[in-house]
């Protein structure tokens, strides 16, 4: 009887550290998705990068989980990922090249200027591998904390600047001078991803919180990507580069011990 209870007894003691280190020595593949704020950061002085805000968009991804060492893992994964930014107000706009019999010749403006709405759609699949640490809750806890970090490479899937609004078109940003006094509509989509690189290379990252059931976990994780590259191709255009904060929520399913 006593060495039944002895057994019993170091069983209930070891068991939190058994449960612990099969929580690290895990593989997952898992799914999550969630909402994208992301915004367009301007590398130059030029009007029509300038004073972009953030927008909101989808965001999806599927995963790997590769177990690598005790609360240390290697995620590849690939990701849907919208990008752009708005910018609604008064705001400057490339010459249109109808507008060029307003002008005598040699004197038309690069930009006009009008008040409306504007907003840039870019989509991406990005390729990512992130690097993940664990932390645990108490050895007996199935509640984790993780951050990951890494690099991801990124393809333009689809770009479009949509305009909305109605407005009255200047010349110049100070709203002194009227090119045509009564207001035009600027309702029009533009397909743009002939204008961007169709390739970004970046870095990624997510820290969280995530649940441990016996065929799976949980998690919910916030993070976010920035791209290192330009995406227009004529310096025209101006210079911006890609960035999202992200927040999702997700499921993995356990595919057995890793390393």
């Amino acid at each position: 009887m006593r060495k039944r209870c002895i057994l019993l007894m170091s069983m209930l003691f070891t068991f939190p550290l058994f449960k612990s280190d099969a929580q690290d020595l895990q593989n997952y593949i898992g799914i999550k998705g969630g909402i994208s704020i992301p915004n367009l950061t301007a590398g130059s002085n030029n009007p029509i990068n300038t004073s972009f805000r953030s927008r909101l968009g989808p965001d999806a991804a599927i995963f790997w989980e590769q177990a690598i060492a005790p609360n240390f893992a290697i995620v590849p994964g690939i990701a849907y990922s919208s990008q752009g930014g708005k910018r609604n107000g008064y705001q400057a706009f490339p010459f249109p090249e109808e507008y060029a019999g307003f002008f005598p010749p040699g004197e038309v403006p690069e930009y006009l200027y009008a008040n409306f709405d504007n907003e840039i759609k870019l989509d991406y699949l990005m390729l990512n591998v992130l690097a993940r640490f664990n932390w645990h809750l108490g050895e007996s806890s199935p509640v984790m904390l993780y951050a990951e970090v890494g690099p991801f490479a990124g393809y333009l899937i689809t770009a479009k600047d949509v305009a909305s609004g109605s407005g009255i078109v200047y010349k110049d940003a100070q709203m002194q001078e009227p090119l045509i006094t009564s207001a035009i509509s600027f309702n029009n989509t533009m397909d743009i991803k002939d204008q961007a690189h169709k390739g970004n290379v970046g870095v990624a990252g997510d820290v969280g919180v995530a649940y441990y059931f016996p065929s799976g976990k949980i998690f919910i994780e916030a993070g976010g990507n920035y791209g290192m590259l330009n995406i227009q191709k004529d310096p025209a255009n101006g210079k911006n580069g890609i960035g999202a904060l992200i927040g999702r929520v997700g499921y993995a399913f356990s595919l057995g011990r890793g390393y």
